[in-house]
């Protein structure tokens, strides 16, 4: 697991990075170069897609952070991480969830992201 570990940590250094070509080195790291990844705001195909959807996320929101708050899980080529965006102020702007897949290398091939808490059954 100390392998993917080091996976998630670049994922989520690139989203703290607002310098572009550092943000994709350590895309480079984690993240298949035809990886695919959606949340409720959006999605990438691709890592040079992704290194530009992140670089307008921390437009939007300069100095923001992802951390995670839960271990990596993992079964087969599956996992999922709980994470928080805090932005620059300290405020946290959402609590989520990632699932993704892995590639016989390691690196990502797909995270979907869900933001909030799980809704309540209906």
């Amino acid at each position: 697991m100390a392998e993917l570990t080091d996976i998630i940590a670049a994922y989520g250094a690139a989203w703290r990075e607002g310098d572009a070509a550092r943000r994709a080195g350590l895309l480079q790291i984690a993240w298949a170069e035809d990886g695919l990844y959606q949340d409720p705001t959006g999605e990438a195909r691709g890592r040079d897609a992704l290194v530009a959807h992140i670089g307008g996320f921390l437009e939007a929101y300069p100095g923001a952070t992802l951390t995670l708050t839960s271990g990596i899980d993992l079964h087969h080529d599956r996992l999922r991480f709980g994470w928080r965006m805090t932005l620059g102020d300290g405020s946290v702007l959402t609590d989520g969830i990632d699932i993704g897949r892995v590639d016989p290398d390691g690196r990502l091939t797909e995270i979907i992201g869900f933001f909030g808490p799980l809704p309540a059954p209906a």
